[in-house]
């Protein structure tokens, strides 16, 4: 998969393409469902298949604070992973910017789509909105198409028992803990990848070291202290995790993943591991001390090794 974020790379190397366009947040099975069309189009055409991935997302250019703006299922890294494994030919990472947010819906079709892309066929949602002040829609796609030679199809929409899966409603179930549905959602267990980094050592100083990783999100999708397992190349260890802000210890306000794995010393800095939510056992909450978060963390480390049947 070739990923480029200037349009006159894509022209040194095709001179079209059948594209779709979106956030991708969770490349759920909706998301599923469009790159598979997306690649029977593709070839249909005999071109290659090509998503136009829209970063950051816009709530998240907009957004005045972290708060404004909804909870990332997946980093930028994660979403290329996702989509390089389903066959994608092609990502051109849209970078929306200011710039970018007031370019007219005209200029977008004819700068991005026709001359920057050459699309032969364009698979977006008939909710889409594109363009300075949101002023392109699904019928100015279509009557573009129709004068520009290009063909407009509207994206499959997956639904489960009546309900269309979307990275919205994947996000109310994940605050609901609810991971069996969402991993049915996904078609994978929910997961958050990174690089282990040096922390503060206060988890080994209270006894119970963890393996600390920035989840990169402006919006974490998750608080609280879970039951999970992690995934070291081809090994899965039971853990408890602290995905929050650590209100005991820290007044800094910036989130972090903190994974105690069980029976496990071995020095991971530096190295990328998954961590995989398998069940929530609590909130996150301040403690009046330290002896007080230690017993509670002791408390954690037991109820995971219950949930595991590990002794």
């Amino acid at each position: 998969m070739i990923i480029f974020e200037d349009t006159n790379r894509f022209s040194q190397l095709q001179q079209s393409c059948v594209a779709t366009i979106g956030k991708f947040d969770g490349v759920h099975l909706g998301h599923q469902l469009i790159l598979d069309q997306l690649k029977q189009k593709a070839e249909q055409f005999n071109l290659p298949s090509l998503v136009i991935l829209i970063e950051p997302h816009p709530e998240e250019f907009f957004a005045d604070n972290a708060d404004n703006s909804p909870a990332r299922l997946t980093i930028l890294r994660e979403k290329l992973e996702l989509l390089e494994s389903f066959g994608i030919d092609f990502v051109f990472q849209l970078k929306f910017d200011k710039a970018l947010s007031e370019l007219s819906a005209e200029d977008y079709i004819k700068e991005i789509l026709i001359e920057g892309l050459g699309i032969a066929s364009f698979i977006v949602g008939n909710d889409f909105r594109f363009g300075h002040k949101r002023a392109g829609d699904f019928s100015l796609l279509q009557h573009s198409g129709e004068l520009f030679g290009f063909e407009v199809i509207e994206t499959a929409a997956y639904e489960r028992n009546g309900q269309r899966i979307s990275s919205t409603f994947i996000r109310e179930q994940l605050a609901n803990s609810d991971f069996s549905l969402v991993e049915q959602l996904l078609g994978r267990p929910y997961s958050i990848k990174g690089e282990v980094v040096r922390g503060k050592q206060l988890g080994t100083d209270l006894g119970f070291p963890t393996c600390n990783i920035n989840p990169q999100r402006l919006r974490i999708p998750l608080h609280g202290v879970y039951a999970c397992e992690v995934r070291l190349g081809d090994l899965y260890r039971p853990a408890a995790v602290n995905i929050g802000y650590r209100p005991t210890v820290t007044e800094s306000g910036d989130a972090l993943l903190e994974a105690h794995i069980l029976d496990f010393n071995e020095d991971l800095y530096g190295k990328t591991i998954e961590v995989i939510f398998r069940q929530k056992i609590r909130e996150e909450i301040r403690f009046s001390g330290l002896d007080e978060l230690k017993r509670q963390i002791s408390a954690d480390v037991e109820k995971v090794r219950e949930l595991f049947g590990v002794n």
